[in-house]
C-alpha cells in the first residue's frame, strides 16, 4: 500500500509570478500524507529555482523534475508515470486551491468508494480579479453510480484539477499529444471504466482565465487535432467492449465538445470561414458518431426532464439538424460579449 494518499501532479512552464501561490497553498494542504510532483517543463524564467527552492523547504512533500519542454500533456504524462500515491489529481500552477482541497476530494471518494472525485470550482477573470462563474455546483453533495441509460457523466467538466482518480484506475492511460482538449480526451475514455463518481459542492479550486491560455483560443489545426483524437477515443471504446453499451454517451459528447463548445470558440479566429467549418464537422459527426441526430438524450422529452440547460442543449442540436447552427453561435457570442453571461452546458 502506497505511503501516501494522493499524489499532486503541478505541470509547470514558467509563470513564476504565480507559482508561490500555488505551492503555498499545496504545501500546506490539511490532507497531511501527500506527495507533490513538480514538474518543470524546461521553464525560460525562475520557475525551476522556485521549485527547487520548495524542495529543499519542504523534502518530504515536494519532488521537482526537470524535463526539456514537450508541453503540458507530456508534463501530466510524466507526472502522471511516476506518481505513487493512492489517488492523483492535478493542478495549474496559476490557479489556487482552497488549503482543505485535497482533503475533500480525497475524502470524498475514499468514504464512498468511488473511482473519482469532483468538486466545484470558480473561474476568475486575471484582468478584474472578479469570479466570472461557478461550475460544477449542480450535482450537489452526493455519490452517483455510472449508469449508461443516464447522460449525467457527459455534463462534468473535463478538466484534472477539480477532481482526484483512484491511480489504479488510471495509471495505464496517457493524455493524449495535442493541445488544448487532452483532459476532454482523458475523461471520455476514463467514463469506461469508472462505475461510482462522488461530488463534492462546495468551491475548492480557483481557475484563472488568462486571455493568452489555450482555452481560449482554438485555431484550425486544433480543430483538426480534435476530430483526429476523437476517433482515438471511439476506438479505445471498441478495444475496451464497451462502445457498443456506450455509443449514445460518445455521440452526445462528441456533439457537446465539437459541435458546441468548440465551433463557438472557433467562431472567434477571423482566419477560419465558420460556416464551412460548421459544414465539415457535421459531416464529420454524420460519419463518425451518427446518433447525435437522433440520440435519446438529445430528445426535447428527456431534456425537460433534465432542467434549463438541457433543454437549450436540444434547441442547439434542433439547429444544427435544420442546418442553421449560425443561429447558435451568433445567440451564445451575443450572451458571452454583449451580456457577460457565459453558459456552460
Amino acid at each position: 500500500m502506497s505511503k501516501y494518499k494522493l499524489s499532486i501532479v503541478a505541470a509547470i512552464y514558467n509563470l513564476e509570478q504565480y507559482l508561490p501561490r500555488c505551492l503555498d497553498a499545496l504545501v500546506n494542504q490539511t490532507l497531511e500524507e501527500i506527495e507533490i510532483l513538480c514538474i518543470d517543463d524546461g521553464s525560460t524564467d525562475s520557475a525551476p529555482q522556485i521549485v527547487d527552492e520548495y524542495e529543499k523547504k519542504y523534502p518530504n512533500k515536494i519532488k521537482a523534475f526537470h524535463k526539456e519542454n514537450g508541453g503540458e500533456f507530456s508534463s501530466r504524462n510524466y507526472g502522471l508515470e511516476r506518481a505513487t500515491g493512492e489517488y492523483i489529481t492535478f493542478v495549474d500552477v496559476d490557479d489556487y486551491v482552497e488549503l482543505n482541497w485535497a482533503e475533500k476530494l480525497y475524502m470524498a471518494a475514499k468514504k464512498n468508494d468511488a473511482d473519482l472525485a469532483v468538486c466545484a470550482f470558480e473561474r476568475i477573470s486575471l484582468e478584474t480579479n472578479k469570479i466570472t462563474s461557478k461550475d460544477m455546483i449542480g450535482f450537489g453533495r452526493c455519490v452517483k453510480n455510472v449508469d449508461y441509460n443516464d447522460d449525467f457523466v457527459a455534463f462534468i467538466n473535463p478538466a484534472p484539477w477539480n477532481k482526484v482518480y483512484k491511480r489504479e484506475m488510471i495509471e495505464d492511460l496517457r493524455f493524449l499529444p495535442f493541445r488544448g482538449f487532452n483532459d476532454t480526451m482523458l475523461l471520455m475514455e476514463i467514463i469506461t471504466r469508472a462505475k461510482k463518481i462522488a461530488f463534492e459542492p462546495d468551491v475548492l479550486y480557483h481557475y484563472y482565465l488568462r486571455n493568452d491560455s489555450q482555452i481560449h483560443s482554438v485555431n484550425e489545426q486544433d480543430v483538426k487535432n480534435l476530430k483526429k483524437y476523437l476517433l482515438e477515443v471511439k476506438k479505445f471504446y471498441k478495444d475496451s467492449k464497451k462502445y457498443e453499451e456506450m455509443k449514445y454517451i460518445l455521440d452526445l459528447m462528441a456533439f457537446l465538445h465539437l459541435g458546441t463548445s468548440v465551433m463557438y470558440r472557433a467562431s472567434y479566429d477571423e482566419k477560419i470561414d465558420i460556416k464551412k467549418m460548421i459544414k465539415e464537422t457535421i459531416i464529420y459527426l454524420d460519419k463518425n458518431f451518427p446518433s447525435w441526430r437522433k440520440n435519446p438524450f438529445l430528445t426535447f422529452r428527456y431534456s425537460v426532464k433534465k432542467g434549463f440547460k438541457h433543454i437549450g442543449l436540444w434547441g442547439v442540436s434542433l439547429l444544427y439538424r435544420w442546418n442553421m447552427p449560425m443561429i447558435y453561435i451568433r445567440m451564445y457570442r451575443f450572451l458571452v460579449d454583449k451580456l457577460k453571461i457565459d453558459i456552460k452546458f
